[in-house]
This record gives structure tokens, sequence and C-alpha cells, in this order.
């Protein structure tokens, strides 16, 4: 494996490359997620991940549009909120987001949840296929999908494409995105993803803080001399996934896309890795087809 860098990227099935360094903004008040965004650009990060639900769409637009970095070399992600998970909800969306960021095209869009029930899944993702067609959307995906959700998503897409005139015209999935860490390391799903080439993005990889202190977590910090976030963004970079790490202080943006001076080895890897299933936020990845 090549060394890892902050200019790393994954060659998604779109063709577009998403970097592997991604700058959450969970949450962020929209007073504070332009002045983050700025930050986060300073750190190196050139991959911002928003949503509907975060209600900072428009401050991200805003920092990226300001920027002085070309738009081509950031990448932009937003999100259908779970109550618009349907043909007319996830179309509307699109356009908003289009609206509130000002942006002339969203690199990336998710379906936020698998929620509202199989037919309107399958209307929300073909609503995003024909935002690719229309050039709205660059490359399109799901966030919480559980295994067979994505199961069910490979069975609308062949519909979509005997429906849609062919090959191609179901849409190509890119991206999911779930918590991720050592303490929710979700195998079923990070091994269907790798065996569809589906790129793995990890929110909350910093695990909200709540288990600073933990002994192969602050040895391996104490070890290397950094912080017990960045081992945590590293473990995750080096499972190949995409983290996402949160934050609006200045210096722990910085502190946490600077990961790239050391790696853990794979003993390390597979120590702090635990088989425990304890999710820091929702978990629509257990609900039902029916849902």
């Amino acid at each position: 494996m090549a060394a890892l860098t902050i200019k790393s990227a994954f060659k998604l099935n779109s063709g577009y490359e998403l970097p592997l360094l991604g700058f959450g903004l969970y949450q962020t008040p929209q007073a504070e997620a332009e002045r983050a965004v700025n930050q986060a650009f300073a750190a190196g990060y050139r991959h911002i991940d928003s949503a509907a639900a975060y209600k900072n769409e428009a401050a991200a637009g805003a920092a990226i549009r300001k920027s002085s970095i070309p738009r081509s070399e950031i990448f932009f992600t937003s999100k259908v909120p779970p109550a618009g998970i349907s043909y007319a909800g996830a179309a509307a969306q699109v356009d908003r987001t289009l609206q509130e960021s000002g942006l002339d095209y969203i690199d990336l869009m998710l379906l936020h949840a698998p929620y509202g029930g199989s037919a309107n899944r399958k209307g929300a993702w073909k609503a995003l296929v024909e935002a690719v067609e229309a050039g709205k959307v660059r490359s399109i995906g799901v966030s919480n999908y559980g295994v067979h959700h994505l199961e069910e998503l490979l069975g609308h897409i062949k519909e979509l494409e005997e429906e849609r005139g062919g090959a191609g015209k179901g849409g190509v999935l890119s991206v999911g995105q779930w918590e991720i860490h050592p303490w929710l390391a979700r195998s079923d799903i990070v091994d269907w993803s790798a065996k569809h080439n589906v790129a793995v993005e990890a929110y909350s990889p910093l695990v909200r803080g709540e288990r600073w202190g933990e002994k192969a977590l602050a040895g391996l910090a104490k070890k290397y001399g950094v912080t017990e976030a960045q081992v945590l963004v590293r473990w995750s970079l080096q499972k190949g996934h995409i983290p996402l790490p949160k934050s609006v202080t200045a210096s722990r943006i910085e502190a946490n896309a600077d990961v790239y001076g050391f790696a853990l080895t794979d003993a390390e890897v597979a120590e702090l890795e635990t088989s425990e299933y304890k999710p820091v936020c929702w978990d629509p990845t257990v609900s039902e087809l029916k849902d």
C-alpha cells in the first residue's frame, strides 16, 4: 500500500476521486460552520461532509465559494434527510441543497437513512440517478444501510436498468457512510463494501471522546507521541476507511489532519479493534426493510 498523505484519495465507481480524510459538520451551528470549514481548508482538508439535517449547507457552501482553492479540488457531500426518502423528497432536496449551498454541483449526495419502505427507497435512489444525469450531482450513495438494505438496493438498481433502458441506467453506488470505529467495526458491511468497491466513510471515528483513556488506545498515543484522537483517525485510514472527524476547535481541526507522521503496525491496528458492538449514535442499519 502506498504511503498515506493528506492528498490520498479513493477512486470511486463513478470515476471521481474522494479524498481519504474528510471534515465532518454534524450538528455544527450555521454560525460556526463557515469558520470551521475555513480552518479545515487551512489544515489541508479538501473533503467537507454536510447534510440537510445538519442545517449548515449554506455556511459550508459559502466557505467553498469564497475559498481561493479551486472548486475542482474540493469535495462536498450532503444528504437527503430521513423524512425525505421518496422520489419527490430526494429530487426536491437536491435542488434545495444546490440553492442553500450556492454551488453549481454536489460532489456526493447520500440517502441519510434506509427509512420509508422499499418503494420509497427505490424512488429516492431513482431521483439521485436522475440528478447525476442532469449534472446536479456527480456521485451518489447511502448512509446507515445494513447489508440487507444494500442487497435490496442492488435489486433496485437492476430493476431501474430494466425500466429505464439498460446498463448504467440504474445508477452507480459509489459510497456508503456509517458509524465505524474500533468499538463498532461493522465487518459485515465493510466486507460487502469491499466486494463492490464501495468507499466506506466512517463518521464518529473519535467515538465522541467516550473511549479516552482505554488501555490500548492510550498506550498507542503514548508510544507515538500523538493524541488518542490522532490514533483513531490513523486506525480508520489504515483500515481503508474515509474518516470524518468533527471539531469546531482550531487546534483539534489541525491535529486531526496531522496523522501522516506515524503509522500503526498491522498488529496494533488489529489490537485496537474490538468485538464490541457499541454505537454512540443512532443505528438505522438494524432497521427492517419494511421500516
